[in-house]
């Protein structure tokens, strides 16, 4: 069985006051205190790979993580926002390898992933559309979905 960690993107500026294209939005302090906090809670857990969205919040999740364990940010299109959900679970699926890995994602490829995991039959104890640096730890038997935990965001000061 193979763990992989589906992170909601940490707090981002207000999509309302961002005048920049969408995908360059980056993370507020607090979000960067949330991903710092992400690197501490998966540094231990040593994942093998780090899948993000192109977008830079999602790449901003991972980095302190990234630099901690000295691997590379992943990107794919497959995890942007607006992306399929049923595609991105079948990344999902297709990275469940012997070691953990960790993938950053928006709220509603998120949601829609986790919809697909529930509807194959899982329980899933804890909100599908999971907030901000809230994380579904997805365990992956043989390509297939077989438990799904919710970890609530880290606390930050």
């Amino acid at each position: 069985m193979s763990v992989v960690h589906v992170v909601r993107h940490a707090k981002a500026k207000n999509r309302a006051e961002w005048t920049e294209p969408d995908n360059l939005r980056p993370l507020t302090k607090r979000g960067r205190r949330q991903a710092q906090a992400l690197a501490e809670r998966y540094r231990e857990e040593r994942p093998a790979r780090l899948v993000s969205s192109p977008y830079a919040r999602c790449i901003e999740t991972l980095d302190a993580l990234a630099r901690a364990l000295e691997l590379p940010i992943e990107t794919t299109e497959l995890l942007k926002e607006g992306a399929e959900g049923v595609r991105a679970l079948d990344l999902v699926l297709s990275l469940g390898a012997e070691e953990p890995v960790v993938c950053c994602t928006h709220g509603d490829v998120l949601f829609d992933i986790m919809r697909e995991v529930t509807a194959s039959g899982v329980t899933a104890d804890g909100p599908l559309d999971a907030p901000v640096a809230g994380t579904w730890a997805l365990d992956v038997v043989a390509g297939r979905i077989v438990g799904a935990l919710f970890l609530e965001r880290p606390a930050t000061d």
